[in-house]
């Protein structure tokens, strides 16, 4: 579990920290992602708010790796997350030295980490003993980082498969081409020219260990030409690129089929909205927004379905411009690194506003739980 704890008060005074001003930030990771997927962000996060609140006691924790299945608000994910928090509230509040409630909790979650938060928030609000019971653990916010409440965008497949497809184009070209160079130069040999077709097509896995082999065999086969082996193999490390881009979106569709299930979808997001108007409970979503690059990219693009401008939810959709990533899903995964993304210290002060937000509303309700 990696802490951002908070700096070290050198004299308690006027603006020392109270049991009232305790705030703990907990992120939680997104499919196949590591506690360093958030890397700085934390800890710049809790810099910013302890300057901007003076004496407020700030400490961002970012939950351990967790295994999730098709239906998170079913598994033990969710349980696992509240056994989790729930342990580590009462730790806060013991040593913070108020009661139950003086910990101020804001859940940050990327991608399918906001599915988790959501669903674990939920749970929360609808295990209380009884409707007026307050809420514990004191949820302030639920903020979502790229979250894919209504689905994952069409178009990400789309874009990827277009790109895959490119580029694999684009390297059987330059087989055939090299090929056809070198074909026109050699020397007569004993032994035939094997066909075009079986050289682009590439050997057999069962005949070679490397993938290179898939991509762009002739120029081995025809002597390991330094042009050959410089064009395609720039090209067979952009199909890396892109492919792997594409597995990712794949395999994210397998592991959550519930992101197909539009009620499920639309059910979480009401709730989510019923816990922000009932609760006065923040519910914010950034998602990555890629302004329009004609010709290549005529439209805008986003990695994750938007509610449409009527529906109520529209109002918590944050856009977060990345004009650095060059598809949907790459600016997905880089949300959190500023050479991936030249939106990163925007987003950085925008989520420090939204929590901000949230401490404001919190300070006019109860802060004890009875």
């Amino acid at each position: 579990m990696n802490t951002v704890t908070p700096d070290k008060q050198e004299e308690k005074g006027e603006n020392s920290a109270t049991p009232e001003d305790a705030l703990l930030i907990v992120f939680i990771h997104g499919f196949k992602g590591t506690e360093s997927t958030f890397e700085n962000f934390p800890s710049r996060l809790r810099h910013v708010l302890s300057e901007s609140e003076g004496g407020l006691s700030v400490e961002c924790v970012v939950f351990p790796a967790y295994e999730v299945n098709a239906h998170p608000i079913q598994n033990a994910a969710v349980v696992q997350f509240a056994d989790w928090l729930t342990t580590l509230t009462v730790q806060k509040e013991v040593a913070n030295g108020g009661g139950a409630g003086r910990v101020k909790i804001v859940l940050c979650g990327h991608s399918m980490g906001g599915l988790l938060a959501a669903d674990a928030l939920l749970e929360f609000v609808q295990s209380r003993p009884d409707r007026n019971a307050p809420l514990w653990p004191r949820i302030i916010a639920c903020i979502a980082f790229d979250t894919p409440y209504l689905g994952i965008h069409p178009f990400v497949f789309k874009n990827s498969a277009t790109r895959a497809a490119e580029y694999a184009t684009a390297a059987r070209g330059i087989v055939s081409d090299v090929y056809t160079f070198f074909k026109g130069t050699e020397s007569p040999s004993p032994a035939p020219n094997p066909p075009l077709r079986q050289i682009t097509a590439g050997t057999p896995e069962t005949t070679t260990a490397s993938p290179w082999a898939k991509w762009a065999p002739a120029a081995y086969a025809l002597g390991g030409a330094v042009i050959a082996g410089t064009t395609a193999g720039a090209a067979y490390m952009r199909r890396d690129d892109i492919t792997s881009g594409y597995t990712w979106a794949s395999d994210h569709m397998k592991f959550v089929g519930s992101l197909w299930d539009e009620k499920m979808l639309r059910a979480r997001v009401d709730n989510l909205l019923a816990a922000h108007s009932d609760h006065g409970i923040v519910f914010k979503i950034f998602y990555v927004f890629l302004p329009a690059s004609p010709p290549t990219q005529p439209d805008p693009r986003t990695f994750v379905v938007l509610p449409p401008r009527s529906s109520p939810a529209f109002v918590h959709y944050v856009p977060s411009s990345n004009c650095v990533a060059t598809d949907e899903i790459q600016a997905h995964m880089g949300m959190f690194n500023a050479g991936n993304n030249d939106g990163y210290y925007r987003l950085g002060l925008e989520t420090a506003q939204v929590i901000r937000e949230a401490l404001a509303a919190s300070r006019t309700q109860s802060v004890t739980v009875t």
